[in-house]
């Protein structure tokens, strides 16, 4: 029997890179009906639509900003969910003193409001033994160039996922975190130092690669397992050991 034979998982951001491979990781595992949540993309959203076809998966796109009232009225309408994963990131790459308050207010909204605001409309219908998963990056411990917002927010996130983990316990639901390194996707393209930033990660970390997408996607996986039961309000960080050497 596959691990989640007939779930109903819901991924935030999952149109394209960590999201989609996500995404994809459950429909291979069982998952019957895998959601999709996606700002604007719609192309890349069907064509995430027809891989999850392909594996045997009923595909749910929900179109719109994760922190909107119909999206989250969507999310609660098309419960009940065994997964929620939050993935969608989104914020302004700028050094610190050339921020704005409206940067700010956009950025943790979406990367860490919007994790509270999921949690209040899936939990009270989450069966026992479901996962809630926020995706973090290191910018939330390490300092990163003109990474002070996401950081920040992904900061927040990671606070949040231990208190939703300490207060949703006794409904029988699990909270993690999981933080990626250096993920070679289209959102490395924001980044003016992206090809700095490929070879420095690439030499520096011991695995001697990049963190791939499908890399989160089994850690995401094996923390809403049954085997992960025990582990609540964790950050598991999938880098390849980027961040061990001095």
């Amino acid at each position: 029997m596959k691990r989640f034979e007939g779930a109903s998982v819901l991924v935030t951001g999952g149109s394209r890179g960590i999201g989609k491979a996500i995404a994809l990781r459950f429909a291979k595992l069982g998952a019957a009906r895998v959601a999709i949540g996606y700002m604007r993309n719609d192309t890349a959203a069907e064509q995430t639509a027809d891989d999850l076809r392909g594996v045997g998966a009923e595909p749910l796109l929900i179109r719109g900003n994760v922190t909107s009232e119909r999206v989250l009225s969507e999310v609660e309408s098309h419960g009940p969910w065994n997964v929620v994963v939050h993935n969608a990131a989104t914020g302004v790459i700028r050094p610190a003193l050339e921020t704005e308050d409206k940067h700010w207010d956009w950025t943790l909204s979406a990367n860490a409001r919007a994790l509270l605001s999921l949690a209040r409309v899936a939990a009270p219908a989450m069966p026992k033994g479901s996962s809630i998963i926020g995706i973090s990056s290191l910018g939330s411990t390490r300092v990163m160039e003109n990474y002070v917002l996401v950081g920040t927010s992904k900061a927040a996130l990671e606070s949040l996922v231990r208190y939703l983990a300490v207060e949703l316990a006794p409904r029988g639901i699990r909270v993690n975190a999981v933080s990626g390194g250096v993920v070679d996707t289209e959102a490395l393209d924001h980044f003016p130092q992206k090809d700095r930033m490929i070879e420095w990660g690439t030499k520096r970390t011991p695995a001697g690669r990049l963190v791939a997408p499908e890399d989160i996607a089994h850690a995401v996986a094996f923390l809403c397992s049954p085997g992960a039961d025990m582990i609540r309000g964790h950050v598991l960080v999938v880098d390849g050991g980027f961040m061990l050497p001095a």
